[in-house]
């Protein structure tokens, strides 16, 4: 079951924003976060570097190849007990080496009495290497460091050689706090925007379904009062999103309102017809002297005309009704089954012989815009009608082009000629009296046909006899697919 807020159009729009915005804010905020922690750290790296390359430049050896300080380093940090930026170095190799007085050789005034524990490594020449290492007080140290080693002049005064003494540790640290402290104030900072551009974002995006939704609340109001009787169709102006809804809607309040005018025609023409034939029946009742004998034919004639006009006007009040829009038929399955009963209605064929019905094959798929019983009555009339006259053979096919749906029916009878052809639709009109019928089917498929913006052709045969062409609105299910 559907949960209450999603049968709402304005809560699934502002439910997909507000996921939408979260989504898009919240990779927004790591994105910029990462990017900012990423220049910080480079920005550190880079003040590290630049202390590393000033205590080299003030690195020289002593009288034993010893590292010492010709000039004092300009940060005052330097001197200061536990300032969070420190300097060592150290002989190569002594951090694999026991402890000795010797180790470290020098450090700054900031280390106070400890040292930077450096973790095992081999540096090459011109290499600078990046380590996290624990430092005074739990503070959690970035260190840079790099190898030097001082060139001795050779002892003989005659030699210009030189001899490579070992090499020397230097490493700048310093702490990271204040790195994550930058970062963790710009998290801060960075989250509390991002909160209010949602929170801005958000009520846009009210804003924007209120505003979205009031033409759908006008169209509602607009069809209460057409079902309260005060309107009787959608006036006013609406976007263009939602004028063909407002078009089609009024088109089917037309087609509603010629639906109950001609019903009630309808019924009022029933009326006016079987109104005679039921005086005379009920004079004839009346008449106490009459004999039932006398009169039967009077009654038969009177129930026939009574029969005769009702089974018109249901004709008519079911053609009154077609055209009801979104309705599918399948064609193929309502034309076997009309055949069927064909075969057996007309299976006794006095002094005539026996009647085949060919069905020509046809498109899979096909399809009637319409009623499954409007396209019976059409089709079954055009057909009992080819039966009836057919002097032994019946064919029929059915196709679609350009949205047309095409059924033929030919026979191999006497035909028609074209004065007559245009006869048989009039109202009660038969071509051959002697053959039984109302001379309704012609007529009522006519108007079925029209009443759906088809029509009925009547034509000679290539077997002989009429052919009768029903165009009706239709369509394949292949074109269904494409569209």
């Amino acid at each position: 079951m559907k949960a209450a807020w999603s049968r709402f159009l304005r809560w699934r729009l502002l439910g997909a924003t507000l996921v939408a915005v979260s989504v898009a804010l919240l990779g927004a905020g790591f994105l910029l976060s990462s990017l900012f922690r990423t220049h910080v750290t480079a920005q550190f790296e880079a003040q590290l570097l630049r202390q590393l390359d000033q205590l080299t430049a003030a690195l020289e050896p002593d009288a034993q190849q010893r590292p010492q300080l010709t000039s004092s380093l300009s940060d005052p940090r330097w001197q200061t007990p536990y300032s969070g930026l420190y300097w060592q170095i150290e002989a190569q190799g002594a951090a694999d080496a026991a402890a000795t007085p010797e180790r470290p050789v020098l450090r700054s005034r900031s280390l106070w009495d400890t040292e930077l524990p450096l973790p095992r490594d081999t540096l090459g020449q011109a290499d600078v290497h990046r380590h996290l290492i624990p430092g005074p007080n739990g503070q959690v140290l970035l260190a840079l460091e790099r190898s030097v080693q001082f060139i001795a002049s050779a002892p003989s005064a005659s030699s210009a050689a030189a001899q490579a003494t070992p090499g020397w540790r230097l490493v700048v640290a310093g702490d990271v706090a204040e790195l994550e402290s930058a970062v963790a104030s710009f998290s801060r900072q960075l989250g509390l925007s991002l909160a209010v551009l949602g929170a801005a974002l958000l009520a846009a995006a009210w804003a924007q379904v209120t505003l979205g939704l009031l033409p759908l609340r006008k169209l509602q109001a607009a069809v209460q009062s057409i079902r309260q009787g005060r309107e009787q169709r959608l006036e006013g102006a609406f976007p263009a999103e939602v004028d063909p809804l407002v078009q089609d809607f009024n088109q089917v309040l037309d087609q509603n309102e010629q639906v109950v005018k001609r019903a009630r025609q309808m019924a009022g023409n029933l009326a006016h017809a079987i109104k005679t034939p039921l005086a005379v029946i009920s004079n004839l009742a009346e008449d106490p002297g009459s004999a039932p004998r006398a009169w039967a034919s009077q009654l038969q004639e009177q129930v026939a005309t009574i029969r005769h006009q009702v089974d018109w006007h249901l004709g008519r009040a079911r053609a009154s009704s077609a055209g009801v829009a979104g309705l599918r038929t399948e064609v193929e399955p309502v034309l076997q089954g009309l055949v069927r009963v064909m075969r057996k209605v007309h299976a006794q064929r006095e002094g005539r012989p026996g009647l085949t019905i060919n069905v020509l094959p046809m498109a899979a798929g096909l399809q009637f815009a319409g009623e499954s019983q409007d396209l019976q009555e059409m089709a079954g009339n055009l057909l009992d009608n080819a039966c009836k006259w057919a002097h032994s053979r019946v064919q029929l096919v059915a196709s679609q082009a350009q949205g047309q749906l095409h059924i033929t029916i030919e026979d191999d009878g006497p035909g028609l000629s074209e004065t007559e052809r245009g006869r048989v639709f009039e109202r009660g009109v038969r071509a051959d009296e002697r053959t039984p019928g109302t001379g309704l089917g012609l007529d009522i498929a006519r108007e079925l046909a029209g009443l759906y913006q088809g029509e009925v052709r009547l034509d000679a045969s290539r077997l002989g006899g009429l052919k009768a062409e029903l165009m009706l609105p239709g369509f394949s299910k292949r074109d269904a697919l494409l569209n």
